[in-house]
């Protein structure tokens, strides 16, 4: 019987499986049928100013009684299918776009797939294009649209711009000095600048996600084409002990990569925040930009969230007049296009939220400022709240009735609102720290799952696994009496010492739930809020790398990016600090190296790390507190 209830079981998840994948073909199948019945696709390579000419797909509505917005999406991930005969099974944003009736506009960017040119990873911005010859994103931007308009027949006048991740930055890049007729764009998840987005972190090197996405998509092309691809077939599945074993991040590319990625060589090549790295930082930039801007992101975007909310601010901060907005969301990167929103590993949110976002946000918002619909103007920040799962709308971001406070860290694995007191004991001495070894040939895993892949919901993990190890400091608050809501953006203040040269300083903030009988959901949980990393080397200049001086207490700043959390009655707010995170974040060797990529083996040595609790070197993290009184959204 056992063996029997077995099959049976093991029959319906396959079964289910299979249906699962029927019905996304079938719901394919349908939106292709959809597509060709209502639309007409052209292919046409469209030049710039230069003279070289991109791969562009135009799909117009059959129905010619009324004329349409165009809304453009500028991609380096191929515009697939290839062919006027060929059609896509979605178009624009979301479902609700094709129905609702738009000139959709996809293009290959310069230098991928089947457009001309040169590709350059996130191609610097020229503030002074003086020669046909001087081209960026925001030209290349510029002219498809003065073609667009000139060649595409039904239009109204009016253009809008959106993408995902990479296509984000494309859609921030091709809104500075917009074309008149551009009048709505939407960066989700934008690249801002590549030194604090994606593959590094304030320093340091996101290992896993670089491997992935460089080996998958940053191969040199040869000539223009249509090929998709080809993804990368890692050796074992084990990350761990396959970025282990291979030693430093130069081993790791001659044993894996083969040299065959340039864009990983020239990173090698640039560890600090050189020339290299400063032109390719997008913020300073966007200036003049389209008349309506909504940026979007989710707060477990493991990818792209410095870049959203930098994005965002530097916006806000140089144009006036522009009406620009945020959405942030339950999601991790692209969710909101992609999934429901109602959970994210083993955490819920109570909602489709996705669902919501697509139909009663970001649509209105294209058909308010692109067809004159009657929609309300988007709040100036509509907000997702985690831990209560409700939805909230400010007139400011971060919220301007914040209260400001720290916590500090006490002896214990205490943490308060309260100031360390000195001590007749301490006074004068700088006493007062917790201490833990860290160990690079033993790093601290980024997480439970063995994967060589950074996983979308390690922003979410249950840190249990993490803060019963030796090598990770932990200090949790008293619990809640009452409900209590972080918001905005967190600061470490951090006074560190190490007996080697250099460190790395990783933070965690968790809210732990309370515990409870074995069937309580997620009882006991420490739910990964936030978290962040700075290579220490780093602390005082991005662009001059420093050496620690050993056992000397040193501040170290972090900013932490925005949250907006209600730690619920019951619940405790927990922080840990840690100085590896692997294979998230590449090792470092802990003693001063000119070059980690290239540390030797014997550079990398254990090292004892302080984290001072003083009232002369107090630990302590920066946060704003909504008022007691501010109450939830209905």
């Amino acid at each position: 019987m056992k063996i029997m209830t077995h099959t049976l079981l093991t029959l319906s998840f396959l079964t289910g499986i299979i249906c699962a994948q029927c019905a996304a073909g079938q719901d394919d199948r349908m939106g292709e049928s959809y597509i060709r019945l209502h639309y007409s696709k052209h292919e046409y390579m469209v030049p710039m100013r230069d003279g070289v000419k991109l791969m562009t797909s135009v799909f117009v509505p059959k129905d010619t009684t009324k004329t349409y917005p165009i809304l453009m999406k500028r991609t380096p991930y191929n515009v697939s299918p290839y062919g006027d005969d060929k059609y896509p099974a979605r178009l624009g944003p979301s479902e609700h776009f094709v129905k609702a009736g738009y000139i959709f506009v996809n293009q290959d960017v310069r230098g991928r797939f089947a457009s001309e040119g040169e590709f350059i990873q996130v191609t610097p911005h020229n503030p002074n294009k003086t020669k046909p010859t001087d081209v960026d994103e925001s030209s290349d931007t510029y002219d498809t649209i003065e073609w667009l308009l000139k060649n595409v027949p039904q239009h109204n006048g009016r253009v809008g711009m959106y993408g995902i991740s990479y296509p984000g930055f494309y859609a921030a890049a091709g809104m500075i000095d917009a074309h008149p007729a551009l009048k709505a764009v939407s960066p989700q998840a934008p690249v801002g600048d590549w030194y604090f987005d994606d593959f590094l972190h304030h320093g340091s090197f996101f290992l896993a996600h670089a491997f992935k996405w460089l080996s998958g998509n940053a191969t040199e092309r040869q000539t223009p084409t249509t090929e998709p691809a080809i993804p990368y077939v890692y050796p074992m599945s084990d990350g761990y002990k396959m970025f282990l074993e291979a030693g430093s991040v130069e081993n790791i590319d001659k044993l894996y990569l083969k040299g065959n990625i340039p864009f990983w060589t020239d990173m090698m090549q640039h560890p600090n925040r050189d020339e290299f790295w400063q032109k390719r930082a997008l913020m300073p930039h966007l200036k003049n930009v389209a008349p309506a801007v909504m940026t979007v992101t989710g707060w477990y975007d493991a990818e792209d969230l410095y870049g959203s909310f930098k994005t965002y601010q530097a916006i806000e901060q140089q144009n006036l007049n522009v009406n620009s907005v945020l959405v942030v969301g339950p999601w991790h990167h692209g969710g909101w296009s992609s999934v429901d929103g109602d959970k994210l590993g083993n955490v819920t949110f109570g909602s489709k939220t996705s669902a919501f976002y697509r139909a009663e946000i970001e649509l209105p918002f294209f058909e308010k400022y692109l067809k004159d619909q009657a929609f309300p103007a988007p709040a100036e920040a509509t907000v997702f709240e985690t831990g209560s799962n409700a939805w909230r709308t400010f007139d400011h971001w971060p919220p301007e009735n914040l209260e400001a406070k720290s916590l500090y860290v006490h002896e214990s694995g205490r943490l308060t609102f309260n100031a360390p007191a000195a001590t007749a004991a301490e006074a004068g001495t700088g006493s007062g720290f917790d201490e833990f070894v860290s160990d690079p040939a033993k790093p601290v895993p980024s997480s439970e799952t063995i994967t060589p892949r950074m996983t979308i919901e390690y922003m979410v993990d249950d840190q249990r696994f993490a803060s019963r190890r030796p090598d990770v400091l932990t200090w949790q608050t008293d619990v809640f009496t009452e409900d209590t809501v972080i918001a905005g953006p967190l600061m470490a203040n951090l006074w560190v010492s190490t007996t080697e040269t250099d460190a790395d300083w990783i933070v965690k903030l968790i809210d732990v739930r309370p515990d409870g009988p074995e069937t309580t959901p997620l009882a006991g949980y420490q739910m990964l809020l936030r978290s962040e990393v700075i290579r220490g080397r780093y602390r005082n200049d991005y662009a001059k790398p420093e050496p620690f001086v050993p056992n000397q207490p040193t501040l170290v700043k972090l900013e932490l990016l925005d949250v907006l959390h209600r730690f619920q009655k019951g619940h405790r707010l927990m922080v840990q600090i840690q100085s590896t995170w692997f294979p998230l974040v590449d090792r470092n060797p802990q003693t001063f190296v000119p070059n980690i990529y290239f540390a030797k083996p014997d550079d990398f040595q254990k090292a004892t790390h302080r984290v001072f609790r003083s009232a002369d070197h107090p630990t302590h993290f920066s946060i704003g507190v909504l008022p007691a009184t501010s109450t939830l959204a209905p």
